[in-house]
């Protein structure tokens, strides 16, 4: 029996829609070799160049069109003359939260052939998954803003940690620890942020009592970040908050061959909501439309589509494919010290993955 798998595509701006071409050019390939699924892509033109017609940055009744689609593919958000946090609030973040993406997956991985800015590291010693949660901290939205324009004004900006958003993220990254046989490490601020971080900790090692089989690591994020360049190995799986997540996994990918590399997921593990898969390397209008952006994560993301979808093989086999372009070193983009443009890369990524 045929799986067709319906993916609401946000290209958005800027290089969004350059690399989601390739993504979509690599999932086909895979569909076209399987033989077991397929995909029916419907595309929506929201983002910034839409707010700047519209005044919006998806339609009202956005996440009532998106709420049956199997996933949602996310290209970059971000364009000149719109502020970031119009653009972050009126439209990612709106999804993340209107259909309950509470876990954000991010791969910092070392592949084979990635440039790596770190002296006497293996390729082994860069492969962490970061569980990030998604949903609340400090990006929940709440807060303040007193008397603004007076000389006295004063801004509040809220942590948000509930128990439940707590638990669910901490057991997600120990579930995931127990499977995959790896350590666990949970990184906070307790020593300074005396009620949420505090909080977190405790959350950690209650939860804990239930894994006895797992190890675990408990970091400050400062210290955290210093291990992060000194001793990358040392992390395997890791689970954090959702500002910490946000900085750590830049850091990462900094690490790991840079934000050309980067990729994420938006993760409604109970599929009761599309989950949205993204690269996260912004909309850089400084390059748009020249050809010349890496597709290298957005066909990452296009990998973790496949692994939520239940089709691990050909996850892997992306990543795979995209090892064997970056070793051969035929055909890069700029970033990567290549002159191919982006549809030459996405191209030969593609004949890896028929192979």
């Amino acid at each position: 029996m045929m799986n067709t798998y319906r993916i609401a595509v946000i290209a958005g701006d800027g290089i969004g829609p350059e690399v989601l071409r390739e993504g979509i050019k690599a999932l086909n390939q895979a569909a076209a070799c399987d033989g077991r699924f397929s995909f029916d892509f419907t595309y929506f033109p929201w983002g910034c160049e839409y707010y700047l017609k519209t005044g919006r940055m998806m339609d009202a009744d956005g996440l009532e069109k998106l709420k049956d689609f199997d996933a949602i593919y996310l290209g970059a958000v971000g364009y000149p003359g719109v502020p970031d946090h119009i653009s972050l609030w009126d439209l990612l973040l709106t999804i993340r939260k209107g259909f309950d993406q509470y876990v954000n997956l991010r791969p910092v991985k070392l592949l084979d052939g990635a440039p790596c800015p770190l002296k006497d590291v293996e390729r082994k010693d860069v492969d962490m998954l970061f569980v990030r949660e998604n949903s609340e901290g400090e990006y929940a939205g709440s807060g303040s803003w007193l008397f603004k324009g007076k000389p006295h004004e004063v801004v509040i900006q809220d942590g948000v940690f509930s128990r439940h958003g707590c638990e669910r993220i901490i057991r997600y990254a120990y579930e995931l620890a127990r499977k995959q046989k790896k350590s666990l490490t949970s990184i906070s601020k307790g020593n300074a942020l005396n009620y949420s971080m505090v909080f977190w900790d405790q959350i950690f090692k209650e939860i804990g009592e239930e894994y006895p089989d797992v190890m675990t690591r408990s970091y400050l994020v400062d210290a955290a970040s210093m291990f992060m360049v000194k001793d990358p190995g040392r992390f395997e799986i890791v689970v954090t908050s959702n500002l910490f997540g946000d900085i750590l996994t830049d850091l990462g990918a900094a690490i790991a061959g840079g934000m050309g590399l980067a990729a994420g997921a938006n993760l409604n593990p109970e599929k009761k909501y599309p989950s949205m898969f993204e690269p996260i390397h912004g909309s850089a209008p400084d390059i748009a439309g020249k050809g010349i952006a890496n597709p290298l994560a957005a066909i990452w993301s296009a990998s973790q589509m496949l692994d939520f979808f239940g089709y691990k093989e050909w996850g892997k086999r992306f990543i795979d494919s995209i090892e064997e372009v970056l070793v051969e070193k035929n055909v890069l983009t700029p970033d990567l010290g290549g002159s191919a443009s982006t549809s030459e890369v996405g191209d030969a990524v593609a004949r890896k993955i028929r192979k």
